[in-house]
C-alpha cells in the first residue's frame, strides 16, 4: 500500500449479538472460535454499550459518532433521514476519496451516502427451511470485495449481518451444535408463556418448530446462529488475506444491540434497556496501530466508533466541508488503546423505543429505568437495579431505595437539560407520539391497551415493520 494511500475499512455490524454469548467474552459455549482468534490479533473492548436501542438508533450513533440528541433518532420506525446537519460515515469517507459499499443496510436513516447498496436474503421461516443468512451475505460481499480490490481505490465496506437476529434458523450442523434433547417434550412447559404472549405469539409460531416446549432449544438455535455466522465471517478474513490486504485494512466488528432471549419476559427479542441488550461486542484489528492481544476494560459507546475509525486511518475530519460546527459527540478509542485514559463515561443516558418507550441512567453500580408510557409487559413505571449485587437485573429495588431513584433521576434529568441546551433540540425520546406505528393513536394509556395493540403478526408483518422507515428515508 502506498504511504499516502489511506487504509481500507471493513465494518461488520452484527445484529442482535449479545457480547456475553461470545466465547471471547467468556461464554461457556464455543460460539465464536474464529472471532476469538481474530480478536487475538487486535483489541477487544470489554465494556462497549449500545446506549440507544434498537437497530435504527444504534446504527445512527455508530455511523455518525453522535448520541441520540445529535442524531434525533431513537425509534425503530424513525421517519425521515438522519439530520442534514451531521454527516454519516459513508459521506465522510467519500469526501476522502473512498469507494463505499453497503451490504444489507438500505433505508436506515444513517445509511445515507454510500456509492452502492447491495442486499441479500436475510429472513426465513419454518416452512421455508433453514436460513443461510451469513452465507447469503458472503456471496454478495465476496463479489463486491473483488471489485473493490480491483478498482484500486481505498474502500469502505459495511456489512450488516442478520445472524443471529430472529428468526434463529441456522443450517446444519449448527442447529444441533448446542442441543441434544427433545425440544417438544410435553413435560417441559418453559415455552408456554412465550407462545401465549399475544403480541409475539404468531411471529414465533412462523419460525419455531411446531409443538416447541423447551426454551433451551431456542437459546441453542441463537447460539448456533452465532457459530454459523462466525464460520462465515472467517471466509471474509480469508479473502482479505488472499488479496494481501488484511494487515493494511482496518477491520471493526461491532454489535448494534444484544438480545433478551428468555430474560425479563421480553421473549427472544431486543427491546428494553437491560444489560443483555445494552452490552455489545467491539473488536478492532489494524496491526500498524493496534497492538495484538489487547483487552480494553474501559467504558465506551457506539458514538465513539466513527471517530476511532477516522483516527486509525489518519483522516482529519476538519478537512471535510461540514454542514455545522459540531463534528462528533464521541471520541477516538485510541486514548484507551494507548492507556492514556482508563475509561470514557462510566455513567450514561440510555433510551429504548422499539415496543416500549423508556429511558434511564446507568452507572457502574446502578441502573435506573423510567417508563414514559405503560408497556405491554405490565412492568412498573420505575425500575432500579444494583448491577454489582444483581448483575442480571432481577430484583427491582425502586420501592426500597427511593433515595437512589431520586438521585439517579436528577442526574438523568440534568444530563438531558445539558444536552438540550448544547444542541438546541428536545430530547427525542419525548417526541415519539406514534413510535408504535399506529398513526394518531398517541401514547398508550394502559399496559392492556399496549398489549392488545402491539401484535407483530406473522413473519411477513415482522419484515415489513423492520423496513417501514425505508419509504420515508
Amino acid at each position: 500500500m502506498a504511504k499516502d494511500r489511506p487504509p481500507n475499512i471493513v465494518l461488520m455490524g452484527i445484529d442482535s449479538l449479545r457480547a456475553d454469548h461470545m466465547s471471547c467474552y467468556g461464554y461457556s459455549r464455543q460460539t465464536t472460535p474464529h472471532l476469538d482468534r481474530f480478536a487475538q490479533g487486535g483489541a477487544l473492548f470489554e465494556r462497549t454499550y449500545s446506549a440507544h436501542i434498537p437497530t435504527t438508533s444504534a446504527y445512527a450513533s455508530m455511523l455518525t459518532g453522535m448520541d441520540c440528541f445529535g442524531t434525533q433518532v431513537v425509534a425503530l420506525r424513525h421517519r425521515g433521514p438522519v439530520r442534514s446537519e451531521i454527516l454519516t460515515a459513508a459521506e465522510i469517507l467519500r469526501g476522502f476519496g473512498y469507494d463505499t459499499t453497503s451490504v444489507g443496510f438500505t433505508g436506515n436513516p444513517s445509511s445515507r451516502g454510500f456509492d452502492r447498496y447491495l442486499d441479500y436474503l436475510s429472513w426465513g421461516s419454518w416452512d421455508q427451511g433453514r436460513s443461510p443468512k451469513a452465507q447469503n451475505l458472503n456471496e454478495v460481499s465476496l463479489r463486491e470485495l473483488e471489485r473493490l480490490v480491483e478498482n484500486g481505490e481505498p474502500f469502505f465496506l459495511f456489512l450488516r449481518h442478520l445472524d443471529p437476529h430472529a428468526p434463529y434458523l441456522p443450517p446444519e450442523p449448527y442447529e444441533r451444535m448446542f442441543y441434544h434433547g427433545d425440544e417438544t417434550d410435553p413435560s417441559n412447559r418453559s415455552m408456554e408463556p412465550v407462545m401465549n404472549f399475544k403480541p409475539f405469539g404468531d411471529f414465533f409460531a412462523s419460525w419455531m418448530p411446531p409443538g416447541i416446549t423447551d426454551k433451551d432449544y431456542v437459546i441453542a438455535q441463537y447460539d448456533g446462529a452465532i457459530a454459523y455466522m462466525d464460520a462465515c465471517i472467517r471466509t471474509i478474513f480469508t479473502a482479505l488475506e488472499t488479496y494481501g490486504i488484511l494487515d493494511e485494512t482496518i477491520v471493526a466488528i461491532n454489535g448494534d444491540h444484544g438480545e433478551t432471549l428468555y430474560d425479563h419476559e421480553c421473549w427472544f427479542d431486543h427491546h428494553g434497556i437491560y444489560d443483555n441488550v445494552l452490552h455489545v461486542p467491539l473488536i478492532l484489528r489494524y496491526p500498524p496501530r493496534i497492538p495484538a492481544g489487547l483487552r480494553v476494560a474501559g467504558y465506551n459507546q457506539h458514538k465513539d466508533l466513527l471517530p476511532t475509525l477516522l483516527d486509525l486511518a489518519n483522516l482529519d475530519p476538519d478537512e471535510i466541508d461540514w454542514p455545522s460546527e459540531k463534528r462528533f459527540d464521541g471520541r477516538s478509542l485510541m486514548a484507551l488503546v494507548r492507556g492514556e485514559e482508563p475509561s470514557f463515561e462510566s455513567e450514561f443516558y440510555v433510551t429504548e423505543c422499539t415496543w416500549m418507550r423508556k429511558h434511564g441512567w446507568r452507572t457502574p453500580e446502578w441502573k435506573l429505568i423510567r417508563a414514559l408510557e405503560p408497556d405491554f409487559h405490565f412492568k412498573p413505571e420505575v425500575e432500579l437495579y444494583n448491577l454489582i449485587r444483581d448483575p442480571e437485573e432481577n430484583s427491582n429495588l425502586a420501592e426500597s431505595e427511593p433515595e437512589v431513584v431520586a438521585l439517579l433521576t436528577s442526574r438523568m434529568e440534568a444530563w438531558i437539560e445539558k444536552r438540550e441546551c448544547e444542541t438546541g433540540l428536545t430530547a427525542p425520546i419525548y417526541t415519539q407520539g406514534d413510535w408504535h406505528g399506529y398513526q394518531g393513536l398517541g401514547p398508550f394509556k394502559t399496559s392492556q391497551q399496549a398489549y392488545d395493540t402491539l401484535h407483530i403478526g406473522d413473519l411477513k408483518t415482522a419484515i415489513r415493520i423492520q423496513a417501514e422507515s425505508r419509504s420515508e428515508g
